[in-house]
C-alpha cells in the first residue's frame, strides 16, 4: 500500500522554542525511523508527512494515499488528537486508530471517567478542577491524586502528585491550572497494584494482547508512575506479565471500557487496584505509544512475544479490515492486507508466552 505517515516530531517543536515538558507527548525521531523502518519492510511504500498543518497542505495540493497511520498528539485544544482524523474523514481518506470522538474523549480524562462510570465500569471517584476556587468544593478523602485533564505520556505527574491534605491539593492544583492551562482531574488514590492492558481490535471483536504490572522500585520517584519514573524506567520501574486470579479481571474491565468509548485497532487502558484489590478503570490511551523499546504496549508485546514489526503489521491490517468492513469502497479494498485478527494475535501470543 501507499501509506502516509502522520506525526508530531519532538525534535521540531523545539526548534519552535516551546518547552520541554510542552513536547513531552510527540514522538523521537527513533519511533518515527522504526515505525516508517517496519512498514517499509512489510511491504508498504511509506511517505512521510509529519504534523496536521503539512497534511492539509498536502491534501488541498491533491495529495491522496490509501492508508493513513496516525500517531500524532496535535499542539493544543481538547480536540487536539482529533484534527487529524477529522480532516482525512473529510477527504474520505482511511487512518489508523481511533475517530475524532473518541479521541476527544478519552484526551479528557474527566469526560472518559464519566462515561466509563455511566457503563457501570469501575473507576475511582474524582472531582475536575477548572479554577482555584473549585477545591473548595470537594468531598473526597485523602489521599487524592492530582494531574492535568488532558495530557498524557504522564505529563504533569511527578512525586507530588499524590497530596495528603487540603493544603497540598489547593497548592498542587493551582501550581497545574497555571503550567498547562487546562483543568486538573483530582481522583481518590487507590493503593493497590497498577496494570495496563494491551488491546487489540475494534467493538467485539477486540480482543487483550496481555496484562502487565508496573512495579516501582526503592528508587522511584514517589508513588506513582510518574514522567520521570516512566522516561528514565530501567532503574526506576520492573515490569511483569499478570498470570494470577486478577489477569482476567483486569482483562474484563479493560475491553469494557476500550468498547464504551468507542476505540479502535490497538492500544492500551490503565487500571489500577483499590484497598480491597478490585480493578479500577484509571484512564485509556488509544494513541499509545510506539517507541521501539521503551513505550509500554511495546514491552508489554515484547513480554508477550510479540516482536516490533509484528505489533505494526496487526495495527495496519486490523485498521484496514475494519474500514473495508464499515463502507466496502475501493480505497478501502484497496488498503486491505492479510489481517490477523485480534482474537488470533492474542492467542498466539499466549501460546509463545508458554501462559
Amino acid at each position: 500500500m501507499r501509506i502516509g505517515f502522520t506525526y508530531d516530531l519532538k525534535d521540531d517543536y523545539l526548534a519552535l522554542g516551546l518547552a520541554e515538558h510542552q513536547v513531552a507527548e510527540f514522538d523521537s525521531a527513533s519511533t518515527i525511523e522504526a515505525i516508517a523502518r517496519a512498514l517499509t519492510e512489510l511491504g508498504h511504500e511509506v511517505e512521510r508527512v509529519g504534523h496536521v498543518r503539512a497534511l492539509a497542505a498536502r491534501l488541498v495540493a491533491g495529495w491522496r494515499c490509501d492508508l493513513v497511520f496516525n500517531i500524532a498528539e496535535g499542539v493544543a485544544g481538547f480536540g487536539r488528537e482529533s484534527q487529524i482524523p477529522a480532516l482525512l474523514e473529510a477527504y474520505e481518506i482511511p487512518y489508523t486508530f481511533s475517530d475524532p470522538l473518541t479521541l476527544a474523549l478519552s484526551l479528557h480524562k474527566g469526560m472518559a471517567k464519566r462515561v466509563v462510570r455511566d457503563a457501570g465500569i469501575p473507576t475511582p471517584d474524582f472531582a475536575v478542577v477548572e479554577r482555584p476556587g473549585d477545591v473548595n468544593q470537594i468531598r473526597m478523602p485523602f489521599p487524592v491524586f492530582v494531574k492535568p485533564v488532558a495530557e498524557g505520556s504522564s505529563k504533569g505527574v511527578s512525586g507530588v502528585s499524590m497530596v495528603l491534605n487540603a493544603t497540598e491539593l489547593a497548592a498542587g492544583c493551582l501550581m497545574l491550572l497555571d503550567r498547562y492551562r487546562q483543568p486538573v482531574l483530582v481522583e481518590e488514590f487507590l493503593p493497590g497494584r497498577e496494570f495496563t492492558v494491551g488491546i487489540a481490535g475494534t467493538g467485539p471483536e477486540a480482543a487483550a494482547l496481555g496484562v502487565m504490572e508496573i512495579h516501582l522500585r526503592e528508587e522511584a520517584e514517589g508513588a506513582a508512575y510518574t514522567r520521570a519514573n516512566k522516561t528514565m524506567y530501567e532503574g526506576r520501574v520492573a515490569y511483569t506479565l499478570v498470570e494470577d486470579d486478577k489477569r482476567d479481571e483486569a482483562i474484563d474491565v479493560a475491553l469494557a471500557a476500550w468498547r464504551a468509548l468507542g476505540c479502535r485497532d490497538a492500544g492500551r487502558v490503565d487500571l489500577r487496584c483499590d484497598s480491597r484489590g478490585a480493578v479500577n478503570f484509571l484512564e485509556v490511551n488509544p494513541l499509545a505509544g510506539l517507541h521501539p523499546t521503551h513505550s509500554d504496549l511495546v514491552i508489554l508485546c515484547r513480554l508477550k512475544g510479540i516482536g516490533y514489526q509484528r505489533l505494526i503489521e496487526t495495527i495496519v491490517s486490523l485498521a484496514c479490515d475494519r474500514v473495508s468492513g464499515q463502507n466496502g469502497s475501493r480505497r478501502a479494498a484497496r488498503a486491505r492486507t492479510t489481517g490477523q485478527p485480534a482474537q488470533k494475535v492474542a492467542n498466539d501470543a499466549t501460546r509463545s508466552s508458554g501462559s
